[in-house]
């Protein structure tokens, strides 16, 4: 094992190099795998670091990684070597890691957004020695790699986060999820999949429900028609798996055969409905549950004179407040006359949550009138809806493929951790603040 940990280090530092080293093509890559992962804060050298560890497996030059260009330009890898790399390139990940078991030369780490275990070896010499600083229950940031079938290492220094309690490390994975959305469940391609399903079934349930994909509401009337939604698909759910919905949760249990403790473990109650409106996963079997988030209308809708509902199979729901009015911009006989249509144009391309999806179903209405809008406010009198739109698009880092949206289904253990870690902020809140946090600004 010290042989082959040895060997990982210094093939590991030599890739490294590399990759740093180079000019021309792979160093603009690397520039522009940095520059797309940059949320404009200024990075620290762990943070550097890890970037550019993700470069040697994610980044692309042409059709090629980093590391097939490292092994191209290093004729003298071993068997070994190349067996490393190529795992190294197709099995690491990162993760947050929680410590749950320190030896002289090694973790035991859980994965949160998984709840798989690994051993995971120290990445150097140098850090080797500093391990014991860390503490059990301590979360870590990094990709491991594998090492030997039974062994991973750690792929870049770590970041480490302390001990989280539930609300911080809700946020962490919620951070997490929304930094490396195309890395999560990396270890875990079963969940991966059924997340997929999931929002599948919510578009199928959704123009079953609502008869179409799209539907334009007030906001108080779309709330309500959500609320009966949520409730219709509870129902079908508890009977695509044998129960009556309109049982109660006492009989559910009793007519299951099961443990009601582990029934309340499995158990998630849709938004203000009783038990008998509970949605309960018995398959007690499956060690990859997983949970369909609420459907709720945020509440900056919820007064809005009008609401649209869009629903896809891959990019999921998404809800406007003025759709209509952009889609009526389409059809206009003159664009330009319209009050602020170049703002509503513009917060459009910057708001993240106006997908790729979105612009190409509004290019279908009317791309002519499209294109011309565009020309104008962009002032880009040789935009071609056709040809130009997805660079657009890309310009305003909007991906052109889907990315897991949040009506996802979860694992069990992550929607448990954030109903709990929902409890104790609002049990937190509900506490009066003593005088002197209140002369301070606090709120109670």
């Amino acid at each position: 094992m010290d042989a082959i940990l040895e060997r990982a280090w210094t093939l590991k530092q030599n890739l490294i190099d590399f990759v740093l080293d180079a000019e021309g093509d792979l160093a603009v890559a690397l520039e522009a795998f940095a520059a797309a992962r940059s949320t404009g804060e200024r990075y620290d050298i762990a943070q550097q670091n890890q970037v550019i560890d993700s470069f040697t497996v994610e980044g692309k030059v042409g059709d090629k990684t980093p590391i097939d260009l490292f092994v191209e330009n290093q004729p003298d890898l071993t068997e070994r070597d190349l067996s490393l790399l190529k795992n190294w390139g197709q099995k690491s990940f990162p993760g947050l890691f929680e410590i749950t078991q320190i030896s002289p030369d090694s973790f035991e780490v859980t994965n949160w957004l998984t709840a798989k275990h690994y051993t995971v070896k120290p990445n150097s010499a140098n850090f080797q020695q500093e391990m014991s600083r860390f503490k059990l229950g301590e979360i870590l940031r990094v990709r491991i790699a594998p090492l030997t079938d039974e062994a991973w290492v750690l792929s870049a220094p770590p970041i480490p986060m302390g001990k989280l309690g539930k609300p911080k490390l809700a946020v962490a994975i919620g951070n997490f999820k929304q930094n490396y959305k195309n890395n999560l469940y990396s270890d875990a391609p079963e969940l991966l999949e059924q997340a997929w399903k999931s929002v599948e079934q919510y578009h199928d349930d959704f123009t079953e429900f609502f008869g179409s994909d799209e539907v334009t509401l007030s906001g108080y009337h779309l709330n309500k028609q959500l609320a009966e939604f949520q409730e219709v698909m509870t129902k079908k759910r508890l009977a695509d798996i044998g129960i009556d919905g309109s049982k109660s949760l006492a009989d559910i249990v009793e007519d299951a055969g099961v443990d009601p403790e582990e029934i309340k473990a499995v158990a998630i109650a849709a938004a203000g409905a009783d038990t008998k409106a509970v949605e309960v996963v018995l398959d007690s079997n499956s060690s990859s549950k997983m949970v369909t988030p609420k459907v709720e209308l945020p509440d900056r809708f919820k007064k809005a004179e009008k609401v649209t509902a869009l629903s896809h199979p891959r990019w999921g729901q998404t809800f406007l407040s003025n759709y209509s009015q952009f889609t009526e911009m389409l059809t206009a006989e003159d664009f330009s006359t319209i009050p602020g249509y170049d703002k509503l144009v513009r917060s459009y391309l910057e708001d993240p949550a106006i997908n790729a999806w979105i612009w190409r179903r509004l290019a279908k209405v009317n791309p002519a009138q499209l294109g011309k809008i565009l020309q104008t406010v962009l002032q880009r009198t040789d935009f071609q809806i056709e040809i130009d739109l997805d660079s657009l698009l890309q310009e305003f880092k909007k991906p052109l493929e889907p990315e897991l949206p949040e009506i996802a289904s979860v694992p069990l253990h992550l929607h448990n951790l954030f109903q709990e870690a929902l409890g104790e902020v609002h049990k937190s809140k509900s506490k009066p603040q003593d005088k002197k946090k209140s002369s301070k600004g606090f709120k109670s």
